[in-house]
């Protein structure tokens, strides 16, 4: 099989020309060149895009921050305007291995769209916008709409991932994240649930939550959401909320796990999250 020619355009403009020719965007390679190896993809152009400017920015604009879709896990974790977003810190420090850390981006993982995709529990959670560009300008979607199933996402053709809005939540929530697998190290989730709580005297004043890797894409359970509102931060007090947690996943069976398997063990991961949310002096 012959190599896939790859390019490197000067600027963003003519990596536009190259994706308008058909060209594959290319920054960190962890998820492209998996695929390309494993025969999911064959671009007739590899078009690299991890050193463009444009695709590099981290701005705070006082409402939030917008990540360049180029930079990498590492280099968010390392800056300290993410300090103000911890959820997405806590988040990706359980991705891969440092090498992953190092390599892989924001912009890809969202292209990617895999439901087991740790970053984007974080993105969901924050109600992050992707910021595209293409041959028809600029536009921006919420992450929910821009992920549409496993590898489906809003992408028209010669469009390219900008980069991301993440807004700061408000107040102070507890940020919390945890995932299952089967084994210790380079852990793929079998079940993930991420979660911003805002708690006043001992109770749940709002909640977001986000389940990873049991569904087609990431889960916002809002019907357990809105049943937290009010109750006491304990696991006994939310007990009656795990079946209804696990009937909201819709997940699959595969070599990683059951589908029963990955129901149950989302159903525990929100006893977890009590458990771990400061106790009423």
């Amino acid at each position: 099989m012959r190599p896939i020619p790859a390019v490197k355009p000067k600027d963003l403009s003519e990596a536009l020309q190259y994706l308008a020719e058909g060209g594959k965007p290319l920054a960190g390679g962890t998820d492209v060149l998996v695929a390309i190896r494993k025969g999911q993809e064959r671009p007739k152009l590899l078009v690299y895009v991890g050193e463009l400017p444009e695709l590099r920015i981290l701005r705070d604009t006082g409402e939030g921050l917008e990540v360049g879709a180029a930079l990498t896990h590492a280099e968010l974790l390392a800056h300290p305007a993410t300090e103000r977003l911890p959820i997405l810190r806590q988040v990706l420090r359980t991705i891969g291995s440092p090498a992953i850390r190092a390599m892989g981006t924001l912009g890809g993982n969202l292209v990617t769209a895999s439901p087991a995709g740790d970053s984007l529990v974080a993105l969901y959670l924050l109600e992050a916008r992707v910021r595209l560009v293409g041959p028809g300008g600029e536009r921006d979607l919420p992450v929910g709409e821009f992920i549409r199933g496993p590898r489906q996402t809003a992408l028209a053709p010669g469009e390219l991932v900008r980069s991301v809005f993440l807004p700061y939540p408000p107040g102070q929530p507890h940020s919390f994240f945890r995932k299952v697998g089967r084994r210790r190290a380079l852990v793929i989730a079998v079940a993930s649930l991420g979660a911003l709580v805002w708690v006043r005297d001992g109770r749940v004043e709002r909640a977001r939550l986000a389940l990873g890797s049991v569904a087609p894409t990431v889960l916002r359970p809002r019907a357990v959401e809105e049943a937290l509102v009010g109750r006491p931060v304990a696991p006994e007090a939310w007990e009656d909320l795990v079946p209804l947690l696990s009937a909201a996943t819709q997940p699959i069976s595969d070599l990683r796990a059951s589908a029963d398997y990955r129901r149950k063990v989302a159903g525990q991961l929100l006893l977890a999250l009590a458990q771990a949310l400061p106790s009423p002096a």
